[in-house]
């Protein structure tokens, strides 16, 4: 099946202004075939022989190369970006070169300034749940305008909302539908690129201990990042940790959120939350493959949380106007999980696992109210089918709303 990527019309508008358009995210997220789409005209560095003529003489590859054309997974060759500059100076013409990458190349200085003002850069990232519903809802105005009308629709079961959890979105998971075959899929995607591009990317001399890294990582996504601790359990020293870490980020496969600094309260926790990127990735290294284990595993909370925040980070990333995404938490723990800024406002959301909710589940988004003078609203994200209102621009909304 063919999805519509809400990306889809930056990109071609990136193409229209820009002679170099470098369109990155994870492996199997659908990078290929969106450039496709749009070009006939591609070539992959998967392909030996084109990598190992690039090597040989990339700038005389790159001059005879008809344009405009794709280049696949970039990452593997990021010198060829020089030919690439020497050939767009000596004839700048836009949309000539679609490049994709599944390794953050542009992290690199060096790599930045070498197409620096010639380069448009987008993210791909696995497939909202609006994109599998064919959904045009933009939810970050729905959320800001609290325009619950848009919403009108299928309404999801609490064990619709669980099965998406676990599925995740990365495309080809979606065309598989049975435990066993996504659990073979998760665990060659974890073998066949996680560990090759991380190889690639850096002279990794023990990959076990990067593995169990990332395992230990798993069972803390949704929480405060304690370094020191999943240092010390997975063997490896801080410096180690750090440069594990950062390149779990440059494939894309976990991110960092930030704490919210606007002065709410002069007592915040300033730490880093820790997330991954993908729900269903999450769920099979946490060894979670049904609603029986969802609901039996002690990192429900954690995954249900990561679910939304996937969403809530596909929606910024793809929006048109600047937004980015916080959380909040004071010294004596009244936590918001998500803070969404956009603009002068804010919006504020709260996750409950849980079909019901009671007056006393909005204690922390009252005190945020009560001090941030720029919040728009806030929200209570729980299982149930019903939008609640409690209180003045407080409400309780069904989860799969947000899916």
């Amino acid at each position: 099946m063919i999805y519509e990527r809400i990306l889809r019309s930056q990109l071609e508008e990136a193409m229209r202004h820009f002679p170099v358009v470098l369109l990155t995210g994870a492996r199997q997220v659908g990078k290929s075939t969106l450039a496709q789409q749009l070009l006939d005209n591609y070539i992959t560095l998967d392909d030996i022989n084109i990598y190992s003529a690039l090597q040989a003489d990339a700038q005389t590859f790159i001059q005879t190369l008809k344009t405009p054309v794709v280049i696949d997974e970039i990452q593997k060759l990021p010198e060829l970006l020089m030919a690439i500059k020497l050939v767009v100076d000596k004839n700048r013409k836009n949309g000539s070169f679609l490049l994709t990458g599944s390794a953050n190349i542009m992290a690199c200085k060096q790599v930045t300034d070498t197409l620096a003002g010639r380069i448009a850069l987008l993210e791909l990232m696995p497939l909202s749940f609006q994109e599998i519903a064919g959904s045009n809802i933009n939810l970050l105005d729905s959320l800001f305008n609290t325009d619950f009308e848009s919403f009108t629709g299928k309404v999801y079961s609490a064990e619709e909302i669980i099965n998406k959890v676990i599925s995740g979105g990365y495309p080809e998971i979606h065309k598989i539908n049975h435990a066993r075959g996504r659990y073979q899929w998760f665990s060659s995607y974890i073998q066949t690129y996680i560990q090759r591009d991380v190889r690639d990317l850096s002279d990794l001399r023990h990959i076990d201990k990067f593995i169990t890294m990332y395992r230990l990582l798993a069972s803390r996504s949704g929480n405060l990042l304690n370094k020191t601790d999943v240092a010390r359990d997975a063997g490896i020293n801080l410096k180690t940790f750090d440069n594990y870490l950062e390149l779990l980020k440059l494939v894309y496969q976990v991110d960092l959120l930030p704490a919210y600094s606007a002065n709410i309260d002069k007592r915040l926790i300033k730490a880093g939350k820790i997330y991954f990127t993908d729900s269903g990735l999450l769920a099979h290294l946490l060894n979670i493959n049904s609603e029986k284990d969802f609901f039996a595993s002690p990192y429900q909370g954690g995954l249900f949380e990561t679910f939304i925040y996937s969403e809530l980070l596909k929606a910024a990333k793809y929006d048109q106007k600047q937004t980015r995404l916080y959380y909040l938490r004071t010294v004596d723990n009244q936590e918001i999980d998500f803070i969404i800024e956009r603009g002068s406002e804010i919006v504020a959301l709260e996750v409950k696992l849980a079909g019901t909710v009671h007056k006393a589940d909005f204690r922390h988004l009252k005190m945020v109210q009560s001090k941030a003078k720029n919040l728009r609203a806030g929200y209570l994200v729980y299982l149930g089918e019903r939008v609640l209102p409690f209180g003045k621009d407080l409400y309780a909304i069904p989860a799969g709303w947000l899916c």
